[in-house]
């Protein structure tokens, strides 16, 4: 078997106007790195096809939809969206992002261990509108997707960005296969908080003890639940460094996060996809060492796993 799948794009970057209130460069430097640091060793880089239009209908509104794809999103919608000053090449972007999640769910399923993709996670995207950086929610439709699968039926998502996935909970609400669990930052956006089946909100300044003390409690209530798939929205908007996040965690303290969430999904012999999540410190150096740090655990853990 080769290396840990994950599926990137330079639309990614290139996609987004180099004006926008968003750190534009960090899909880019995080490939770059990626490959000093691995060299493609345990990381297999794969570029992903554009979703179809179908695949995003199946979690939100025809309407939207079309609208975007046609570049007709009125003022109001982007400005909820940000990600402004918007060009044309963004509606290219989007597909290949959601693309990028999708490869990597039929990859998943396939081999049984692990698959990432290197953006996504855009949990605040909600059926008629996107919102939060977020345009269509890529977890939701992965996880309606996964379900015209014979081999799953249950469906855990785990979203450890320091934002709650208000946009997942609401759009999955009814969907009782799948279990949406988000540990966020009690003082962050978005400041209406959706209910996920399990939220649990950290106050401003939360550190490393609390944080993985409050992890390791939620692994212990989610094992042997018998889930079928798990999707990580693993955002590194927590730590110390982001400006965004008001949590206080560190490089550190992250890894071990991962640490604990890959050794559960091992013990649990869960299929796992990776969603990137936020992450915006200044400098971005910060955001892209510990997404790095993250793509390199995955890498070893699929190694391992293929063994």
């Amino acid at each position: 078997m080769s290396g840990f799948p994950l599926y990137y794009h330079p639309l990614y970057s290139d996609g987004l106007d180099a004006a926008a209130r968003f750190p534009v460069e960090r899909y880019r430097l995080i490939a770059e790195r990626l490959a000093e640091l691995d060299g493609g060793r345990k990381i297999e880089v794969r570029e992903p096809r554009p979703a179809l239009r179908e695949e995003i209908l199946l979690a939100h509104d025809e309407g939207f939809v079309d609208r975007f794809l046609a570049f007709e999103l009125d003022e109001g919608e982007i400005r909820r969206i940000g990600l402004r000053p918007w060009k044309k090449e963004i509606v290219a972007r989007t597909m290949r992002l959601v693309g990028g999640a999708l490869e990597g769910l039929f990859e998943v399923l396939e081999n049984g261990l692990l698959a990432g993709n290197m953006a996504g996670g855009t949990h605040h995207a909600f059926r008629d509108c996107g919102a939060g950086y977020c345009i269509f929610n890529d977890l939701a439709i992965c996880a309606f997707r996964a379900l015209t699968d014979p081999r799953v039926n249950r469906i855990l998502i785990l979203d450890l960005d320091v934002h709650q996935g208000d946009g997942t909970a609401e759009i999955l609400k009814d969907e009782g296969c799948v279990h949406t669990v988000s540990l966020h930052g009690a003082g962050n956006f978005p400041f209406r908080k959706k209910t996920s089946d399990l939220d649990v909100a950290f106050a401003n300044g939360t550190g490393d003890e609390e944080y993985l003390g409050e992890l390791g409690s939620v692994l212990g209530k989610l094992s042997g639940q018998g889930f079928d798939l798990v999707f990580l929205q693993a955002g590194v908007d927590g730590l110390r460094e982001d400006g965004l996040g008001l949590l206080d965690l560190t490089r550190p303290g992250l890894r071990e996060r991962n640490r604990m969430v890959l050794e559960w999904r091992r013990r649990e012999g869960v299929p796992m996809l990776i969603f990137m999540g936020g992450g915006y410190s200044s400098p971005i150096d910060h955001t892209v060492e510990a997404f790095c740090d993250l793509f390199l655990a995955a890498g070893k853990e699929f190694a391992d796993g293929s063994a």
